[in-house]
């Protein structure tokens, strides 16, 4: 088990003990220009797979940074539940926050879904553009919270094209105002694997909210008040885990 104050850093390769790797680009420059480690300094390596590995920053080059892997890890951090966050695209840097927390408090997906109110329109390149930047978010949240697997960061799509397949899930919930119960309410049924779908700033349009009750979501308020996109995914993932017994 490595030292939970010791840097980590995710590398998309294949990982061996008492092998040495030379770093990703992206990876190398987080190593040395971000964290600015030194020559035989202790790292956490994981490949999002499972597992981590204790490692060494053996060599610190110019544009290289190599490292001696030690031994595995079969360490993991998860929560008790499988969490698809189907999320309505918010604009600025709320939706970039919300997949940074929701990865801190262990979200299996994230299914971003683009709604008839969402201030983002987003054409091909940027798209694209922004699922990476999204994944990118995950696995620097990963880094720090010391999550060893990776949660899926899905393409964006309308909430038409996902209620045609939703995710497998044994329990849905949808965010509403006009949900008539809570989620302690259902505490018997949050186990294994939940879907949990919130609009963007405006919300879902009441056309959309029908469409994810015939999906099979069941509609829950979070108390007396009205939260913002950002708070409500946030809130909803804290209580979900407190419910589920990982808090």
């Amino acid at each position: 088990m490595t030292d939970a104050r010791v840097p980590r850093l995710y590398v998309d390769a294949a990982l061996e003990s008492q092998a040495k790797l030379v770093l990703p680009e992206d990876a190398a420059h987080h190593a040395a220009r971000v964290l600015r480690l030194r020559e035989g300094e202790p790292i956490a390596i994981f490949n999002g797979l499972g597992g981590e590995y204790a490692a060494r920053v053996a060599k610190i080059g110019k544009k290289d940074v190599e490292v001696e892997i030690g031994e595995h890890s079969s360490l993991e951090r998860e929560s008790p539940l499988a969490v698809t966050l189907v999320q309505g695209v918010s604009s600025g840097e709320k939706m970039d926050f919300t997949i940074q927390k929701a990865v801190e408090l262990g979200v299996a997906a994230i299914q971003p879904i683009l709604t008839a109110k969402s201030l983002v329109r987003l054409n091909a390149e940027r798209e694209a553009k922004k699922l990476a930047h999204w994944k990118r978010i995950a696995i620097a949240a990963c880094e720090q919270c010391g999550r060893n697997r990776l949660p899926e960061v899905r393409e964006a799509m309308s909430v038409e094209a996902y209620c045609r397949a939703p995710a497998p899930a044994a329990l849905r919930l949808l965010l509403s105002p006009g949900g008539n119960s809570g989620l302690k309410s259902l505490q018997d049924r949050i186990q294994g694997t939940v879907s949990l779908a919130v609009g963007p700033e405006a919300g879902f349009s009441a056309a959309e909210e029908q469409l994810l009750a015939r999906a099979g979501f069941v509609a829950v308020r979070l108390g007396r008040r009205v939260l913002r996109t950002e708070t409500a995914a946030l809130a909803a993932l804290a209580a979900l885990n407190a419910l589920a017994g990982d808090f």
